[in-house]
């Protein structure tokens, strides 16, 4: 390769490498929170407490993210975005050091850390297609590789997570994830493609734009539909990682084993969305959505009897498989029937009704565990996930998803910004003089 083609791939490289550590640091965090709480006060309200502090502000920076980005610029975003995470992390054995940690403080960090992920998510994403360009890849090629990084740093992270817990105990693991965060930091810093400043013309505010999204969601009957399917399915399922696979196996005095089960689930779901594209050509969308759904909550069923290990090792990939093609086939939904110009508004809308079931669930999970205890818990979760499952499966409404795109996607190597037609989610703040003169 010459000096000049390593030169043009530089920018893409630097992004990919912080999307990897910021990724991999947030995996850790889902495993190292719990586990230090629960070590802590061998609570699992506490636990859930701290994961729904936690979630509650993602609810309106996911919302909101989209115009953050464009207001701050997309660099200095992603920037914010991994420093407070660094300060957040690092910032609990120090608190814990000087002042002895409480509930608050563990409570107050994980805010600190969490609130910004949202933007500086998007943030990266929209710096991806002039990243692209100077290395001279397509942009779907692009998006595929930077979908992969993500499932790989949340395939890895919460192994690592739980590899460093029983190695090296809760507060270094916190250091090398606040490291971590830090190098993403300098890799974005060093990042230099067009566009990567505010864009030309910035948002007039905040509410204005986002009432926009929210209107066009809830206008639009599929949308809708899978903004409630994943309200419900989120709710039901994130205490399962967060607040019960934590409690059994703090229980056991088996960090390790946590994040192998974590990452067994990462694993299938990276397998079962490249998987989705295949399966796609061979049977409708609202089959392959219906079948995901369903299997998804068999499968959590299984697990919720807390098998032996290897059996919830099974489980653990079957369920990642089953639900992988669900997120593919919801952005196949959004990009279709968006047009370009409100994508990220959409994007980030129907985020936050995932982030808006995450507080309910976790809140419900603590004192279900302590009511009924773990496993009768689980059962309880995992059967309404199961119902919910089967209940969106025969949903009409999802014939819509067979339906020819409202907004059909640009031919490929067509050079036109002007069409309303749907480009990848990253490519939705690409740099051209006709990009904003759509706006």
């Amino acid at each position: 390769m010459t000096e000049s083609g390593r030169r043009r791939r530089t920018p893409l490289l630097l992004l990919e490498a912080a999307t990897l550590l910021s990724g991999i640091g947030n995996g850790v965090a889902i495993v190292a929170l719990p586990w230090l709480v629960l070590e802590r006060t061998g609570s699992a309200t506490a636990a859930g407490v701290v994961a729904a502090a936690t979630a509650l502000p993602l609810l309106l920076s996911s919302l909101i993210s989209g115009t953050v980005v464009d207001l701050l610029g997309r660099r200095r975003t992603a920037l914010v975005s991994d420093s407070l995470s660094a300060v957040s992390v690092a910032a609990i054995p120090v608190v814990d050091a000087l002042l002895g940690l409480n509930l608050g403080w563990i409570v107050g960090l994980a805010v600190l850390g969490a609130v910004f992920d949202p933007a500086g998510l998007t943030a990266r994403e929209t710096l991806l297609p002039a990243a692209a360009q100077a290395a001279g890849w397509r942009i779907e090629r692009a998006n595929g590789v930077h979908e992969a990084v993500w499932g790989v740093a949340f395939l890895v992270g919460p192994g690592v997570g739980g590899v460093l817990i029983a190695t090296m105990g809760p507060g270094p693991t916190f250091w090398v994830t606040a490291v971590g965060f830090a190098l993403a930091v300098l890799l974005v810093a060093a990042v230099r493609v067009p566009g990567a400043g505010r864009p030309e013309r910035p948002p007039a505010g905040l509410w204005r734009g986002t009432a926009e999204g929210l209107r066009f969601v809830w206008r639009d009957p599929l949308l809708r539909a899978i903004a409630l399917i994943t309200m419900a399915l989120v709710a039901l399922y994130l205490p399962v990682e967060g607040v019960l696979l934590p409690a059994f196996f703090v229980a056991q005095g088996e960090p390790a084993r946590l994040g192998v089960v974590l990452m067994a689930m990462s694993a299938g779901s990276v397998v079962g969305a490249l998987a989705s594209g295949a399966a796609g050509r061979r049977v409708r969308r609202r089959t392959l959505m219906a079948v995901a759904l369903v299997v998804t909550g068999a499968a959590l069923l299984g697990l919720a009897f807390l098998p032996p290990y290897p059996a919830m090792l099974g489980f653990a990939v079957v369920i990642g498989l089953a639900y992988g093609p669900v997120n593919p086939l919801s952005n196949y939904a959004m990009q279709t029937r968006t047009p370009e110009r409100l994508r990220g508004r959409v994007v980030g809308v129907m985020t936050s009704f995932a982030y808006a079931a995450g507080p309910a669930g976790y809140l419900l999970a603590g004192p279900l565990v302590e009511w009924l205890g773990l496993r009768s818990a689980f059962l309880v979760l995992a059967s309404a996930l199961l119902l919910a499952a089967v209940i969106a499966a025969s949903l009409p409404v999802l014939r819509m998803l067979d339906e020819p795109p409202r907004y059909p996607p640009a031919p490929p190597g067509s050079t036109s910004g002007a069409t309303e037609g749907p480009v990848p989610l990253g490519e939705q703040w690409a740099p051209s003089a006709h990009r904003n003169a759509d706006q």
